[in-house]
């Protein structure tokens, strides 16, 4: 392993453990403590993480979600993975809903070429990627966040009983198997928990650092989703979590 592939991977342990011993990184990145510790200290220059008696936890930049731009240029080759993934589930004539998300935004690239298909999405983004393609369009009505470039909105405000969703593709901000699936912004988690209602079919579509964590709003427990999609960095702890679960956890080759 190169020592930026060493490094990338010690960060996203953090970001899943928060806290780890050096010999728990030692033991899980293969190598020596003298190494282990070269690469500590040029992360520890760089702001990432912060060394600690006996180990090393991560420095949270944000208390919070990051903004829109950060996630989508953020994990952007396992985010397009999992999207690309996602699109081989939306059949010609489908109705699907696409969430807001720098994940699920990656979606509308992969679909264009599908035939009969309607999209239903609350992402100004997913709107503009698709615009001059030849899929129905729906955007719900309701209150622009600017700075998610999203729609949120209500019953009183949009039908959503109108709507016969066949399969929903959602983002989350954080994943567990005690808690399921949850996000930051509470208008966002409403829309969000009106398609999974809604949906024949649930899919969250969310890359790997995303897993044990559990933040500000919860949106649906695990039984409620039939699958989440990931990249080949999830812990190996979350893929045998899951097995005693009734949601696929599909994880993508490297």
């Amino acid at each position: 392993m190169f020592p930026l592939e060493r490094q990338k991977k010690i960060v996203e342990l953090l970001m899943i453990k928060k806290v780890m011993k050096l010999t728990e990184l030692t033991k899980e990145l293969n190598v020596s403590i003298d190494t282990l510790r070269r690469d500590i200290s040029l992360l520890t220059k760089q702001g990432k993480i912060e060394k600690i008696y006996g180990g090393v936890k991560i420095v949270e930049e944000n208390f919070g979600e990051s903004t829109i731009d950060e996630r989508m240029v953020s994990h952007l080759k396992e985010k397009e993975t999992i999207a690309q993934k996602c699109s081989e589930y939306i059949q010609d004539g489908d109705c699907i809903y696409i969430d807001s998300g720098s994940t699920t935004f990656q979606i509308a690239k992969y679909i264009k070429n599908k035939k009969k298909l309607t999209v239903i999405t609350n992402s100004i983004p997913v709107i503009l990627e698709l615009l001059n393609s030849d899929i129905e369009l729906i955007i719900i009505g309701g209150k622009i966040r600017r700075d998610e470039r999203s729609v949120v909105t209500y019953e009183y405000l949009f039908n959503f009983s109108q709507l016969n969703i066949q399969k929903a593709f959602i983002c989350a901000s954080g994943i567990t198997i005690e808690k399921g699936i949850s996000d930051y912004n509470m208008e966002e988690a409403i829309t969000r928990k009106k398609m999974i209602e809604l949906s024949n079919e649930i899919y969250v579509a969310a890359d790997s650092t995303k897993f044990g964590k559990n933040v500000t709003i919860g949106i649906a427990p695990l039984s409620e989703i039939d699958y989440v999609i990931t990249d080949h960095n999830i812990n190996k702890l979350f893929i045998n979590q899951f097995k005693q679960t009734n949601t696929n956890l599909i994880v993508l080759e490297a």
